[in-house]
């Protein structure tokens, strides 16, 4: 299956220069061999080139499969080894929002997806771009994560990095510290913020929900649409254990990007449904969801860290500029 090598597209995007696992032979190779071994298992065979994608935080490979569509294989770094028996974990507890894995070996994060159907981006493309269809993908978003509630600790136990509200503080402390792409004027902004970060961690505690899964980068490119009305949420690699509400800021500016801010509102009230009752006033939860909108910036803060140790090494820094600009956006005031 390797050894024909004009059966491949490569597409690194804006990452010409950027090294992965899957320049190495042997682990090509290795992951190949299992990919072949999968599919035959269940009695699938590729029939056509491969597009293999190259991004230093993951290798994604489709291929043609006779009678099935496509399969994906994904490859995450070290630090995103969890994603692979995530995605697994999450077909068993919350099916109806996820893509269920052909195959994974988590010990070594290699995932073999299904197609999932048309993405949101492309939905958006090509048909009536209403803004009414987030309102229903951000329901359905926060259903899943009311669901995982139970399930916070095994999350964390899969290796999927915890950004407990109680603990932001923290976190914050340690990505400031260790972010070499902060000037002296941003790191003393940051440090001035914190007093105020603290009291935002504690009236987001002080609500009552508790911790679950936090996509962190939930856009339309992450989202598939399988039918009219239904979303499958995947690529979880960005992922963590916080507060629900910090999920709301990434799917929130990508609509006001498209829209403009008016359409805010209706997005806010759309996700806080599912949380309403057990005492949650729409006051109280709106307010909530402020406090989290910046505390959300942290999640994304943390996430450019995950990139092969390979692309890692060929970039000065690698993911602190952009992690900087997430700390920084700490300070932005909320739109909702």
């Amino acid at each position: 299956m390797d050894g024909d090598t004009t059966a491949e597209v490569v597409d690194r995007g804006r990452h010409a220069d950027v090294v992965t696992p899957w320049e190495r032979p042997e682990w090509r190779t290795a992951a190949l061999e299992w990919v072949a071994g999968e599919l035959a298992a269940h009695g699938l065979r590729v029939c056509g080139p491969r597009r293999v994608r190259l991004r230093p935080w993951s290798v994604l490979v489709r291929l043609p499969v006779e009678g099935a569509g496509a399969v994906w294989f994904k490859a995450s770094p070290p630090a995103g080894l969890f994603e692979a028996g995530l995605t697994e974990a999450l077909a068993g507890w919350v099916p109806e929002h996820v893509l269920k894995p052909v195959a994974v070996d988590a010990g070594r994060g290699w995932a073999l997806l299904p197609d999932g159907g048309p993405r949101l981006a492309d939905v958006l493309e090509n048909g009536p771009d209403d803004p009414r269809i987030w309102e229903e993908l951000l329901r359905q978003y926060a259903d899943l994560q009311r669901s995982l509630l139970p399930y916070a600790e095994k999350i964390e136990a899969l290796g999927v990095p915890g950004a407990r509200t109680a603990a932001l503080p923290g976190l914050f402390d340690r990505l400031v510290a260790e972010n070499g792409a902060l000037t002296d004027d941003e790191r003393a902004v940051l440090h001035g913020l914190r007093p105020r970060l603290v009291r935002w961690c504690e009236e987001l505690a002080g609500l009552g929900i508790a911790d679950s899964l936090d996509h962190a980068d939930v856009h339309p490119g992450q989202v598939f649409v399988p039918a009219p009305g239904r979303f499958t949420f995947f690529d979880w690699g960005d992922a963590n254990v916080s507060h629900p509400f910090c999920s709301f800021v990434v799917p929130a500016g990508h609509a006001v990007e498209r829209y403009g801010p008016e359409v805010l509102p209706r997005l806010r009230d759309a996700y806080l449904e599912p949380w309403t009752g057990n005492g949650h006033t729409p006051h109280d939860l709106r307010r909530a969801l402020r406090q989290a909108w910046r505390l959300g910036a942290l999640g994304r803060a943390r996430a450019w860290g995950r990139l092969f140790p390979e692309a890692a090494a060929t970039t000065t820094q690698a993911g602190a500029p952009q992690s900087a600009r997430s700390l920084l956006q700490l300070g932005d005031e909320p739109l909702v």
